[in-house]
């Protein structure tokens, strides 16, 4: 009988890890991609194999975090129409990753994070610059809403790495709701979104089947639990949550752009 190779089953363990507290993270704020992305790179995948098997291996976590924050989600009506636009844009952003070099979007990725960390790190001050949600007409704050999905859903089909922080920024800049309400959809267009790149990336990507068998059950559990420690949290501690992950995620992304 073989014993398993020991750098395998280290290999193992690690993506293992790596998923679970992904799943936890991108359920609290986002940014979890940053911890099974390096892994994975870690244990020998070329760079673009390693992105989109990331990309197919985090959406069974988005889907645990709906499941655990379903009954903070807005009313259907509110969020049934921003699907289509989520799934439009997250085709245009996976066809942008198998079809155009990196390296332009590469540098621009850490400034859009960091500026959507921003966004939500100064909301008072910019909503009373553009005014408040509740101050927008019906129109505009429809208009504006799809304008961020479309946006967030673009980036999430290139990358994917701080989605929920983009997607919480431009959501909480919309919508007059609770921090817990914005998680819950943000969970729910983070899964489309997912599950459009598991199609595109299964039928034209060079996936990592056996990499994504490891990483997506334990993105799965820690998905679940992350959206039940989000739910008890207070908006203005998730809020700061979120912020501190954004500002490290944009800053990590910009130090290994420009190395």
């Amino acid at each position: 009988m073989d014993v398993p190779d020991a750098g395998l089953l280290l290999d193992g363990l690690l993506l293992v890890v790596a998923g679970l507290a992904a799943g936890t993270v991108n359920a609290v704020a986002g940014g979890g991609s940053l911890l099974t992305f390096p892994a994975l790179l870690a244990v020998g995948l070329p760079p673009v194999a390693a992105n989109v098997s990331n990309s197919v291996a985090v959406c069974p976590g988005y889907l645990a975090a709906v499941a655990g924050s379903r009954t903070d989600l807005p009313p259907r009506r509110d969020w049934l129409p921003l699907l289509p636009t989520a799934v439009v844009g997250t085709l245009g952003g996976c066809l942008l990753l198998l079809g155009t070099p990196a390296r332009a979007f590469e540098l621009v990725v850490p400034f859009l994070v960091l500026a959507a960390t921003a966004v939500l790190a100064f909301q008072g001050p910019l909503r009373r610059l553009v005014g408040h949600p509740r101050d927008l007409g019906p129109r505009r704050r429809t208009v504006t809403l799809h304008l961020m999905v479309a946006v967030g859903a673009v980036y999430g089909g290139y990358f994917g790495a701080a989605l929920g922080v983009m997607l919480v920024a431009g959501l909480a800049l919309v919508l007059d709701a609770t921090m817990a309400r914005v998680s819950a959809l943000k969970n729910l267009l983070s899964a489309v979104m997912g599950l459009t790149t598991i199609t595109v990336f299964a039928l034209f990507g060079p996936v990592n089947w056996a990499a994504v068998a490891l990483v997506a059950p334990a993105t799965l559990v820690g998905g679940y639990a992350g959206a039940r420690l989000a739910r008890r949290l207070p908006s203005a501690v998730l809020r700061v949550v979120i912020v501190i992950f954004g500002t490290a995620i944009g800053g990590y992304l910009l130090f290994r752009a420009l190395r």
